[in-house]
């Protein structure tokens, strides 16, 4: 957790009700074709009039100049050192989906991807391919035998996918095969130490098969992408911590499998925000700390586009009168990172947040990057957001004589 060894010890129960709404890619950035950020062009009434009574700021999520992916940044949100607990993204994503994952499993996060006849990559997420084409997909690839080591392909969502291998003396010391920018090959899976040597070459097996089967399709060109080789990790329980009952209300699964491997609560089988929503009215009496997550705003930055985050945005806003209606003690507004349309994907920019209760004090009115950098709680480590969050829900004792 936060470097603080005894904030467990000042934490105590209340009956306060904490809402922290996770905007994913949130932040953005001065996009010179438009003139603005996306949140400064968005039309924003609601989150500006929260803004106008709550104490603002704008969070680092690692460190200055680091960009953060989506793991490390919500990590810091709940607390936790994004650096000391470096989550893979391959387990977080498969814990999410309820893939059967077993101590000394390694697990990584796949993208099926198209490839141009010279193997370079076109599109990392293949035309962001159906559901069912990616159950397609995934139901060929699990034919797939490596010696020595059990294989399994689970499906996500769309393009993406989650691979699981089982075996004795797996480690997950080794390379991503995704490099994670297109005009270039897939990276072939490196070792990075002489013991994880065997995981890689079973790595690069699976891959030299799986590219045998796409051949075979129809003269495919997808191919698919490996990346976040992770295995179960052991993190601070995040309710013992903070004297808390937690439950993490989100459809995709890689952030069920954040807030899992934490101790929260998962509500299953949910389809987009309004489900969400409607899922924590209904828990509203069950739990004191909820975790919302809402998608497309980084969806729509990691495209480059500019209109449609602004879109997400406002969108977004059109659904928070619904949640200050259920007048919880601490509403957050934040973010795990910021994506920016002009970059297309996520930066080291600050994000910014609000900490709505009776004890904020008031800003400008303004939700964006400029407006929170300069209120009250100015820039703040992402992990320092929580110790506000619990002060601000009364949750803090007084620490020392």
């Amino acid at each position: 957790m936060i470097d603080f060894p005894y904030i467990s010890n000042i934490c105590k129960p209340t009956k306060s009700k904490i809402i922290m709404l996770v905007a994913d890619g949130l932040g953005g950035m001065y996009h010179p074709d438009y003139g603005s950020s996306e949140l400064e062009a968005a039309r924003l009434p609601n989150l500006d009039k929260l803004a106008a009574t709550s104490s603002c700021g704008v969070t680092t999520p690692v460190l200055p100049g680091i960009t953060p992916g989506s793991g490390p940044g919500h990590m810091g949100l709940f607390g936790y050192d994004p650096i000391k607990y470096l989550l893979g993204r391959g387990i977080l994503e498969g814990i999410g989906i309820g893939a059967p994952i077993s101590q000394g499993d390694v697990v990584a996060r796949g993208n099926f991807c198209t490839l141009d006849e010279k193997g370079n990559i076109l599109d990392r997420r293949a035309g962001r391919l159906t559901t069912e084409e990616g159950q397609f997909i995934t139901k060929k690839l699990n034919s797939i035998k490596v010696d020595g080591v059990d294989v399994e392909v689970h499906h996500v969502m769309g393009y993406r996918f989650v691979l699981v291998l089982k075996g004795k003396n797996l480690l997950d010391s080794i390379t991503d095969t995704d490099p994670q920018i297109t005009k270039i090959k897939p990276l072939t899976c490196q070792a990075l130490s002489n013991e994880a040597k065997n995981t890689a070459n079973a790595v690069n097996s699976f891959v030299s098969k799986a590219n045998a089967v796409f051949g075979d399709m129809n003269g495919s060109s997808k191919g698919l992408l490996l990346r976040g080789f992770s295995s179960l990790p052991s993190l601070p329980n995040f309710n013992s911590t903070y004297n808390l009952k937690s439950v993490a209300i989100a459809s995709y699964p890689m952030y069920k499998g954040i807030a899992e491997l934490m101790g929260m609560d998962i509500i299953k089988d949910l389809n987009g925000f309004q489900e969400e929503i409607n899922a924590l009215k209904t828990k509203l009496n069950e739990y004191d700390f909820f975790f919302l997550h809402y998608k497309p705003a980084d969806s729509a930055g990691e495209d480059s586009d500019f209109n449609r985050k602004v879109k997400a945005l406002e969108d977004l806003d059109s659904y928070l009168q619904q949640i200050t209606d259920m007048n919880p003690d601490v509403l957050v507004v934040c973010g795990d990172h910021s994506t920016p349309s002009y970059m297309g994907s996520h930066s080291w920019h600050p994000v910014p947040c609000l900490v709505k209760s009776k004890y904020s004090q008031p800003s400008d009115g303004v939700f964006t990057e400029m407006s929170c950098r300069n209120s009250e709680l100015g820039s703040i480590k992402a992990q320092e957001l929580m110790l506000n969050v619990l002060a601000h829900a009364g949750k803090l004792n007084k620490f020392g004589p």
